[in-house]
């Protein structure tokens, strides 16, 4: 990764980056999950402008080899976390269960009226009051996935609070007398990010997300959550287990 770019190679010098950056990360320099030296500390390495240097961390980035955080840098990606989907998945024992540390992040709670489908998948009428939440799932603070729960009022009035202080939904059940839960069902396609799906995954325009839609009851066979979560198809493989 230190070696001077050759000028009259008849190939673009962010391109030279770019290859020499990914042989330094298939030999493990960096490893995964670390931070990459900044923008301006390579474009003084190899004696180009930042903005060749963008240019080719750019490349990376759109063939899932490292992710960019905004105000932290660039980091490379780490080895797709296997993740089980089965009658009891939890993020929280399944990243724990890799060795990596698992937070859960509120970023909005809303309530809503539930829509036909929605009540329909929660055993509730049309136009009930939900609590709708948008949360974001990290796993040694790279973001894993993202989602939109939503649980019937007034049941659970107050649960975005302590999910927002314990990080986690299970623990935060707990404080709702839910002691255990499983998936009814889920279902999973495949798309491109959205904008908006892209800022908060920390994924380079145009990369795969795996939607799921899922719906939860608790230990007496009651609907309590219905979810639809958007995953990062190169931090995960999902495992459909029995």
């Amino acid at each position: 990764m230190d070696t001077p770019l050759p000028r009259d190679a008849g190939v673009a010098a962010w391109k030279q980056i770019a290859d020499a950056l990914e042989a330094g990360i298939a030999a493990g320099r960096p490893g995964p999950g670390e931070r990459l030296p900044t923008e301006a500390q390579f474009a003084a390495r190899f004696g180009v402008n930042r903005h060749t240097v963008r240019r080719a961390l750019a490349a990376l980035a759109e063939r899932g080899l490292i992710r960019s955080a905004q105000g932290s840098g660039s980091f490379v990606e780490a080895a797709p976390l296997r993740y089980p989907i089965g009658a009891r998945t939890r993020f929280s024992e399944i990243v724990s269960g890799a060795g990596r540390e698992a937070y859960g992040d509120l970023i909005a709670a809303t309530e809503v009226p539930a829509g036909a489908a929605l009540a329909a998948a929660l055993g509730i009428a049309a136009g009930a009051p939900v609590l709708e939440m948008l949360t974001r799932h990290r796993a040694d603070g790279t973001p894993i996935s993202m989602g939109r729960a939503c649980l019937p009022l007034p049941r659970f009035a107050g649960i975005d609070r302590a999910y927002a202080e314990a990080g986690s939904l299970t623990r935060a059940y707990a404080a709702f007398g839910v002691t255990d839960y499983r998936r009814l069902e889920t279902r999973i396609t495949a798309r491109p990010a959205d904008a908006a799906e892209a800022a908060l995954l920390e994924l380079a325009p145009g990369r795969v997300v795996l939607v799921t839609e899922s719906v939860n009851l608790d230990q007496h066979g009651v609907p309590i959550q219905a979810t639809r979560s958007q995953f990062a198809a190169d931090r995960v493989e999902l495992v459909v287990t029995g």
